[in-house]
């Protein structure tokens, strides 16, 4: 059971609950990019919480703080049960999930289909809210279907601050139940950032966070002017040092840590999970971006992807993958001058 930090720092930067990816290994890591944004679980079900092994969905690491809880349900007993434990192990938030678009969350009657039925979201609202004095928030899209209207995204808001909520992650994208993966909703569905806004605008004291897009410093800057925080989602994964660069601009009295800090940072976390009995490519898979738009990026992915899974595999795969580098860099930079010749 963790420990909640004594103080929780304020930062208008989330990373997004990813599932298969955002686990506590990937946040731990997250974390040392970025010591103040504000961390997203992978979604748990509540029934998996309810019927289940509590510590195994809910455990994590003290520094991983501040860090949410994001919850996938409806039924109301559930939901209240999955926050009374979420509650015992010292979570900064709980996030209801109303935007995932998966045939399999569906078929649970959650997810983004629950847009449709706001009654029963504001129902497991209020018994989440009766065991726990910390917030629950919501997560949603900004229609779903056919139903790609401000009024649409209005109603469901509406009932969601009746019942007492005061906090909307907004993904800027409909979700098209029907017809696209779960994947093809994160881009196919255009951007509608002005809907957003305009949320914003009519609801002044909500705290409106926006999500989909944000892959570039000056995009999330564009956002803030209008709501309260920015979710970075894909692009925190596949490129992490973003977070670091995002930390940076945000509080350029800090120093930027080199990459190779970071992964000096993460070999007395990578032990402590080895002794536990985790394979090494339960973290390092995580880590694989770390150098992504480098030279020596191919060299870095290759060296840990094709090691990390031999068996007694252990810190050391990263301390080699390091010691690549500077030859791939240099064969980087002896190729570039041989292009320049010719």
């Amino acid at each position: 059971m963790a420990d909640k930090s004594a103080a929780v720092i304020r930062s208008p930067i989330s990373v997004a609950p990813m599932m298969d990816w955002t686990d506590r290994h990937c946040r731990y890591f997250m974390r040392l990019l970025s010591p103040s944004a504000f961390l997203y679980t992978e979604m748990v079900t509540a029934a998996a919480i309810h019927h289940g092994d509590a510590d195994r969905f809910l455990k994590f690491n003290s520094a991983e703080h501040p860090l949410a809880l994001q919850l996938g349900g409806s039924n109301p007993d559930w939901m209240a049960s999955a926050t009374a434990k979420a509650n015992q192990y010292g979570y900064d938030e709980v996030n209801i999930n109303v935007g995932c678009p998966s045939d399999k969350v569906q078929s649970g009657q959650f997810g983004a289909c629950l847009m449709a039925r706001p009654d029963t979201v504001a129902e497991c609202y209020r018994a989440m809210q009766g065991e726990t004095d910390i917030p629950i928030t919501v997560k949603t899209r900004i229609g779903i279907d056919d139903k790609d209207s401000y009024e649409f995204l209005q109603t469901f808001v509406d009932s969601m601050v009746e019942a007492g909520c005061e906090k909307f992650v907004v993904h800027a994208r409909i979700a098209i139940l029907e017809g696209l993966s779960p994947k093809e909703n994160r881009t196919v569905p255009p951007l509608n950032y002005e809907r957003v806004y305009r949320l914003k605008r009519d609801y002044p004291e909500l705290e409106i966070v926006i999500n989909g897009g944000l892959a570039k410093i000056h995009q999330v800057d564009e956002v803030l002017q209008t709501v309260d925080g920015a979710m970075i989602g894909r692009q925190a994964y596949h490129q992490p040092y973003f977070l670091a660069e995002l930390e940076h601009h945000f509080d350029p009295s800090g120093i930027l840590p080199e990459r190779r800090e970071i992964v000096m940072q993460m070999l007395p976390y990578v032990e402590s999970v080895l002794r536990d009995g985790e394979p090494l490519g339960r973290v390092t898979r995580h880590m694989l971006g770390l150098y992504a738009g480098q030279p020596g990026a191919r060299a870095w992915r290759r060296h840990i992807s094709e090691n990390a899974h031999r068996k007694g595999a252990g810190t050391g795969v990263l301390v080699d993958a390091l010691a690549a580098l500077p030859a791939a860099e240099c064969e980087s930079r002896d190729d570039h001058e041989k292009n320049a010749k010719r």
